[in-house]
Order: structure tokens, then sequence, then C-alpha cells
């Protein structure tokens, strides 16, 4: 596991990218939430200490166990699992900064468990993101998020515990004396090829790869971003496409847990926009439900690409944090179904109202799901006006 020294420079790291996301400083007297799974109280507890140090109010809230969603789910009726408590609105509608320290326990406890119904979960509590993403386009607030190692995501990794904490280690750049200087450092080169691609004028993509065969309108007044701090670590750099333009077939070769569930092999075709057809070597009818969460579940919200170079994740860690990280041989592509991203609006996500995100085809929905593939690819964007540009092939951004 980390040792103190480890867990310093993590903290350190995670503070780097609370203060990075956020588009206005930070004072004295800001509200800060900590959020974490029981094994994570570790670093909680460093970072609780650390706001507190720098004049803060931290506000702590453990998530609930295994045991607890289970039951949660189960036998939760209707307004059980659609009820916000008290206060809630009030904490997020004056939050100033939230860090998530994920160290899940157990990644199957959900199986058995109606996936609409925690569909309806989310769809419930999707007034708190918006909440949250209001305050954010604002500059008032800002979030990352972490892993810790536990013997559930080592073993659902097929690793060691040791090697699964030696590659959040890896990582991180934790082995790093200053790893803040080294995310600075990545910080300054991913700016640079944002810019670039921003620079383009993009009208569509097209993926290639042995499984891939994926066509995607950018879309008008849309940016490139990522590399912001909002996740530790981060490596992606992504865009909100226009869904209305998504055509032919998307491939995911790295499994995926979500809800209790592993899906592996997820082939999906689009027309239009939408998911018409799927398959998968498992988990297929959870995918069908996941889709039909609401409306606008099989439409994209993200299309993402993380280069090699900076990317030091070489292994499946099976959550979706690292693994649509990855950096590997080939780096990675990933799409993400459901819900985009309205800082990827080039005028600012504040400007982003919802008849715009309609008229613009930004997505809306309360699903927001990571699909990675990892083969060898090439992405060309097929210029305004005419003209190609390979932007991206063996894992590397081509500038």
């Amino acid at each position: 596991m980390l040792d103190k020294n480890l867990l310093k420079r993590y903290a350190r790291v995670l503070f780097w990218g609370l203060e990075t996301a956020r588009l206005d400083k930070f004072s004295k007297e800001d509200i800060i939430l900590v959020r974490y799974d029981l094994p994570g109280r570790d670093l909680a507890t460093v970072v609780f200490t650390e706001i507190l140090k720098r004049k803060m109010y931290p506000v702590q809230r453990i998530t609930l166990s295994p045991a607890m969603e289970y039951s949660f789910y189960l036998i939760g009726d209707e307004d059980q699992i659609s009820f916000i408590p008290p206060g809630e609105k009030e904490l997020f509608s004056n939050l100033n900064g939230l860090i998530s320290i994920l160290a899940p326990e157990s990644l199957t406890h959900l199986k058995d468990v109606d996936p609409a119904k925690i569909g309806r979960s989310l769809i419930s509590r999707k007034i708190l993101r918006d909440i949250l993403d209001e305050r954010e386009n604002k500059g008032l607030f800002s979030w990352t998020l972490c892993l810790m190692p536990t013997e559930e995501l080592a073993k659902n990794a097929g690793l060691s515990i040791k090697e699964y904490t030696d590659q959040i280690i890896k990582a991180c750049y934790l082995d790093y004396e200053e790893p803040e200087k080294k995310w600075q450092e990545i910080f300054e080169n991913a700016k640079q090829i944002k810019e670039f691609l921003n620079s383009l004028q993009m009208e569509t993509l097209h993926l290639e790869s042995e499984n891939c065969d994926l066509y995607v309108t950018v879309g008008q007044d849309r940016q490139w971003i990522g590399v912001s701090g909002h996740n530790i670590p981060s490596f992606e750099i992504f865009t909100s496409p226009d869904w209305r333009g998504t055509k032919g077939i998307f491939y995911m070769d790295q499994p995926s847990f979500r809800s209790g569930n592993i899906i592996k092999g997820l082939k999906l075709e689009f027309k239009e926009g939408r998911v018409v057809k799927l398959s998968a070597e498992e988990g297929e009818i959870f995918v069908e439900k996941q889709i039909q969460v609401d409306e606008n579940a099989c439409k994209i919200g993200e299309f993402s690409l993380t280069d090699k170079r900076f990317s030091r994740i070489d292994k499946f860690m099976a959550h979706t944090l690292y693994d649509e990280n990855f950096g590997g041989e080939h780096g990675n592509c990933h799409i993400a179904l459901g819900a985009s991203y309205a800082d990827t609006y080039l005028l600012g996500g504040d400007k982003l109202t919802k008849e715009l995100k309609e008229q613009l085809g930004f997505n809306d929905s309360a699903l927001h799901w990571d699909l990675v593939n990892t083969e060898q690819k090439k992405v060309t964007a097929h210029l305004k006006g005419g003209g190609k540009r390979v932007i991206y092939q063996d894992g590397i951004f081509i500038l």
C-alpha cells in the first residue's frame, strides 16, 4: 500500500488538479467536500488535514458500503431510490471543490440489481450534477478524483496488490519527488496539442482500426479539452461531438465494469447518431438496458484520444479512470455513450443553454459511459472546405 510519503505526494497532486481545474482561484473559507470509500480513508485524512491548513472548510462524506448499496437498490422503493436528503441541494449550491477518492471494495455486488432501478436513481440525482456544472461554468467550483488500490480491483485486473499499487504510483508520477511539477509539464505539453487541434477547421473525424470504422461529426463551435486536473491520472484529450452525425462501427476491446456487471467485446453500430445494433461477448443484455436509461443514452457524448507518450498506464486496471487513460503500445481512443461536456463549447460552458445544446447537437443524458478501444489505429480529420489530415496514429498525436 502507499506509505505516508506517497500519500502526501498524492494529496499534493490532487490539490494541483483541483486548483488547475478551477477557472477562478480558491480562497480562504471555500467549502471543499472530501468523498471517499472506506479503504481510501488514509488518503482522505491527509487531504482533510491539508484543507484545514489552507483555512478552508472541509466537509467529509463516506460512500455506501457494498452491502448498503445492494440493500438500497434491492429493498428501496421508487421514492426511496429517488430521495435527495434535505440540505443536499443547499450544500451543492455552495460547494467550491470536490475531491473524490475511489477505493471500491466490490465491483460485482450490484450484478443482480435491475439496471433500470440504478438508472432511475441516476436521473433523480442529475439535478445535483446540474448544480455543480453551473457553478463550475461560472468559475465557482472544481473537482478532481483519484483511485486507491484495493484487493478487489487487483483481483479483477488479474494483478497482485503490489502490481496494482505500483501501477498507480507510476501512472500518477508518485515516484517523482515533486510529482505536481511533472503534472504541470504534462499540462503544458497537452496545451500545445489542444491548440493545434483547435486550429484545424474539422468537419468530421474518421476512426479506423482492425474492428472500428466510425465517423463522428465534430460540430459547430466545439473545442478540444483535457488534462485539466479533473481526473488523476488523466491524459486524454477529447471533445463532445454533434451526436447527430455519428455513423459506423465502434468496438470496445477493453473490458468495462459497470454497476456490478462486466462487459466484454462490445460492438456498437451507429446510424443517424443512434445505436441501432449491438453485440457483446459478455454483458449484452445489460448494455441494452443501459442505452434505454433515457432517450439520449444511445447517443454519443464524447470522443477521446490518449497519447502514449504521456500515459504510463500499460495494464488493464478494471476501473474506467485508468482504462480510459491507457497508454500501452498503441494509446487508446474512447467514446462515451450519454452526456456531453459543456466545457467543450468554444464560447464557454456557462453560455450553453438547454436550447443551444439541442440546436448544436450536444447530448444530454443521465448516463455517461466510457468505452475504450486500445487497438492500433488512425484518426483522420476531414477539414471544412475539403482536404484531410491524420491527427493521430500509432498512439501519438501528429502535429
